[in-house]
């Protein structure tokens, strides 16, 4: 699945453009590095996307193309915020 979609679907970030104009700026880094929108994700990525002042790191436990609001939640695990 790719990147955008992913922090659209586990709620990370509310919309999907706005996911990919943080990719695009390079404030989303997978495994430590900055991550396309149309990077692949991939059980066990860790996440770290920098939104203003806040920092959220997560590593992904499940992609899955479509998520109920309660299911979504159970998608990433975060490590520290």
């Amino acid at each position: 699945m790719r990147l955008d979609k992913y922090l659209k679907v586990s709620r990370v970030i509310k919309r999907r453009t706005v996911a990919n104009e943080a990719c695009d700026a390079g404030r989303v880094l997978v495994n430590g590095r900055p991550a396309r929108a149309s990077y692949d994700v991939k059980v066990g990525d860790k996440l770290e996307i920098a939104l203003g002042a806040h920092t959220v790191k997560a590593e992904v436990l499940s992609v899955s193309e479509y998520a109920t609001k309660d299911s979504a939640a159970s998608m990433y695990r975060l490590l520290e915020e």
